[in-house]
């Protein structure tokens, strides 16, 4: 079967379905993954086709936060979905039996699968359907809300999603000439790629709606690590990692804060430059690029980290206690569910971050015993998990 990916966003949003799609190959599908330019490499080193997605998610971040009103970031979004859709249309109509959709393309997955005919189904790395159990993520002051607030809330983000594409659908549908209501069927099947031991699946959710456990990014071939970063690594203690993935932050302040931090907590420490750029020195800093999460967090005493859902995934498995630091979105969530579960102090929001809460939130992972055996118990529960095998019953069902 020719199974077609579809993702948008940061590194966080492409690299779990490097592993998903290795493993559909495995099993003797054909996948081409879609995503933008910039990560095209990650798909073809993985031995994934590579369909081209327009736009550049850091472009996109940038350009929004330089718009001079949120009218003006709204029509650049809007400019980027409007490519989007037509991206997506392509990558789908250059051969493929199934189409497969993270979350945020999802509303245009949905119809270009309808226009071509494809079955289609959903893959999201974040919880994306409405519950009585807890708010979407995303959702300010969500823990205040009642079962029956919650349910509403997760209801009004689906609505607001639909009405930042309704131009660009309506656009679609009359393309590929399809009714309003088109892609809108109720028992549409999702999977979710976390883990049931971190978000149990709730119980009002669709019989169609499934909790698989992760999907790991697969392992670049021949990768090793960088012979400074093995010396750094083997001169002293354990460091704690430290990294905002595609968080784009003031650098300067939080350089600042993380070499303060670093040396009140007498800690060493592996700091990853990301989107922000961080650079932050120190004789017990090293900073680092894109590295292989899996190799390098089992090697560290605590992670720190925006929270995004690939990274809390694996600061889980590598059962290393965390210091969450969430800046929007789904971040707040994760960071959340990494201190209900025990793995982690309470957040630190990006904004509110100081040296002096950084030292504290460090120490506290690395002087309370409790973190660490919570952490290592969760790890081994969720690496017995398969996550790709609920994925790979869904295409024979599909």
């Amino acid at each position: 079967m020719r199974v077609s990916i579809v993702t948008a966003g940061s590194r966080g949003d492409v690299a779990p379905f490097t592993g998903l799609g290795q493993r559909l190959q495995q099993a003797g599908h054909q996948v081409a993954l879609a995503a933008h330019d910039r990560f095209a490499p990650l798909v073809t080193e993985s031995g994934l086709e590579y369909r081209a997605l327009p736009g550049d998610p850091v472009e996109l971040v940038r350009a929004r936060t330089a718009a001079p009103s949120p009218e003006a970031a709204q029509a650049v979004f809007a400019t980027f979905l409007d490519e989007l859709g037509d991206g997506v249309l392509a990558a789908a109509a250059a051969g493929a039996d199934v189409l497969l959709t993270a979350f945020g393309p999802a509303p245009l997955a949905r119809v270009v699968a309808a226009g071509l005919g494809l079955p289609s189904a959903g893959v999201y790395l974040a919880p994306g359907v409405p519950t009585r159990e807890f708010p979407p993520p995303g959702w300010p002051d969500g823990g205040q809300l009642s079962p029956a607030g919650k349910l509403a809330a997760g209801r009004e983000v689906l609505t607001r999603t639909n009405s930042l594409y309704a131009d660009v659908l309506r656009r679609l549908r009359a393309r590929l000439d399809l009714p309003a209501d088109a892609a809108e069927a109720p028992d549409w099947p999702i999977c979710h790629g976390f883990s049931p031991a971190v978000v149990p699946r709730p119980a009002d959710w669709p019989v169609t709606v499934q909790v698989t456990g992760y999907w790991w990014p697969a392992e670049p071939p021949g990768w090793q690590p960088p012979a400074e970063l093995v010396d750094f690594l083997a001169a002293g203690p354990a460091p704690v990692f430290i990294g905002f993935g595609s968080m784009t932050p003031d650098h300067e302040r939080l350089h600042d804060v993380i070499a303060a931090a670093v040396k009140r907590g007498g800690v060493r420490a592996v700091v990853q430059s990301g989107w922000a750029e961080l650079g932050p020195v120190s004789d017990d800093i090293l900073v680092v690029g894109d590295l292989p999460h899996d190799w390098l967090f089992p090697r560290t005493a605590v992670v720190v980290h925006h929270a995004g859902a690939g990274t809390t995934g694996a600061g889980l498995r590598a059962g290393v206690p965390a210091v969450p630091v969430p800046v929007l979105v789904d971040q707040p969530f994760w960071a959340e569910r990494l201190h209900h579960l025990g793995v982690a102090p309470r957040p630190l929001p990006l904004n509110e971050l100081t040296a002096g809460t950084l030292t504290d939130a460090l120490r506290a992972c690395l002087d309370r015993p409790t973190y660490r055996d919570q952490a290592t118990g969760l790890a081994h529960r969720i690496r017995a998990e398969d996550g790709p095998a609920a994925v790979l019953s869904l295409l024979t069902q599909l």
